[in-house]
């Protein structure tokens, strides 16, 4: 019984850890896709200030961004950096992982892409992996659907 309750409490306590992932994303001010990322996340169940910044190459040169793989808005979420329409789902995983990247990216603004949603209109797009050197390696894909 007592093997049980300990399972019950660390289920507790990981679940609970998965639903503090909080961050601060940078935007520029008037970024309406920005804001509308911001809303996929939270109804993702992460909790995110949301800071305008007019500079927002030196938040990305501060945050270790590699140039190719920078797009619209900043995040640190939790120790990580994520750069621009990364999907919900995958900065879930890379919390849940603790794989030794320092952040993700999707590059650019690709269309279907959290926040870049435009009807059926869907392009092909990959998030990757970097890290604090700037290498990068594909995380996830996402083809069309």
């Amino acid at each position: 019984m007592k093997h049980l309750q300990l399972l019950v409490a660390t289920v507790s306590l990981m679940s609970a850890s998965a639903m503090a992932a909080s961050g601060v994303v940078y935007k520029s001010p008037s970024c309406g896709c920005c804001d509308d990322w911001v809303e996929h996340m939270e109804q993702a169940g992460f909790e995110l200030e949301v800071k305008p910044h007019n500079n927002m190459a030196a938040v990305k040169q501060e945050m270790g961004v590699p140039a190719d793989m920078q797009s619209c808005h900043t995040a640190r979420i939790n120790g990580y950096v994520i750069e621009g329409h990364v999907p919900a789902q995958e900065v879930k995983k890379l919390l849940a992982t603790h794989t030794g990247y320092e952040g993700l990216a999707v590059a650019g603004m690709p269309i279907g892409s959290p926040g870049m949603e435009y009807g059926d209109r869907h392009q092909p797009y990959t998030v990757m992996a970097f890290d604090e050197t700037g290498h990068t390696k594909a995380f996830q894909h996402y083809p069309r659907p």
